[in-house]
């Protein structure tokens, strides 16, 4: 009686030990994976798209691709980390109170990594990937101004259907998926031909480290990370004036 009464307690730290270890996991590790992982998948069709549709005039087989497998993972991964894919939509998620300080960072690093393996492994024949710039950005020199308002904007627009698609508790619906995928591929229709449309500094910073082309880089940082904060003032001013009235 007495093994057995001592040994009790003795299972049952492990399993409450056992226990703590799985929700660590859960809650921290697991996000930054998936967010890693999926940013991966998302930056090489992005890549590929754009290097495979080299000599084909329009924006149309890197907006659907962008779109599409954007719409797709968010589906398949938001359950597990909120589907960001996106240091920008991370950003503005946290402002909105739609995730824990603590993974801020993590997720922008995770973001960041993702985005230079999917880069990496979009390789097409030399001759496309150099034309193509392995699938980095190439705003136009003479119109900086208007690439940065451009990213300015298009994330606005992108940011703000994700905060109030799936992370406001009284607008969010099931089809958020569906709505950031559209909203995205709506805007590299829009923009696609100025700044590229770009939107996430993650899909930036990947083939431009693997093509090692900077040109005019800081423009896919600074916009969409404008476009955020402009998404979460407008957001918070409306909830003030909602509560107020």
């Amino acid at each position: 009686m007495l093994i057995a009464e001592t040994g009790e307690p003795a299972a049952g730290r492990g399993t409450s030990s056992t226990s703590k270890k799985r929700c660590v996991y859960e809650q921290y590790v697991q996000p930054c994976l998936v967010e890693l992982f999926a940013t991966a998948m998302f930056v090489f069709v992005g890549c590929a798209s754009v290097i495979g549709s080299v000599g084909i005039a329009g924006a149309v087989q890197p907006a659907l691709a962008h779109g599409l497998a954007l719409g797709v993972l968010i589906m398949v991964f938001g359950k597990i980390s909120g589907g960001h894919f996106n240091p920008a939509v991370s950003l503005s998620v946290y402002l909105c109170g739609g995730m824990k300080l603590i993974l801020l960072v993590p997720y922008v690093l995770a973001q960041i990594s993702g985005g230079m393996i999917g880069a990496g492994l979009a390789m097409y024949p030399a001759d496309l990937y150099s034309a193509s710039l392995g699938g980095a950005f190439q705003p136009m020199s003479s119109e900086l101004a208007k690439c940065m308002l451009g990213e300015v904007m298009m994330t606005l627009i992108v940011t703000m259907v994700v905060c109030m698609g799936a992370v406001n508790s009284q607008t969010s619906t099931p089809g958020a998926a569906f709505c950031i995928g559209l909203i995205v591929s709506a805007n590299i229709f829009a923009g696609g031909l100025t700044s590229g449309a770009c939107m996430n500094p993650a899909r930036a910073f990947g083939p431009a480290v693997v093509a090692n082309h900077w040109s005019h880089h800081w423009i896919y940082w600074v916009g969409p990370l404008c476009g955020a904060l402009l998404t979460v003032s407008f957001i918070r001013y409306c909830v003030v004036l909602r509560t107020r009235g």
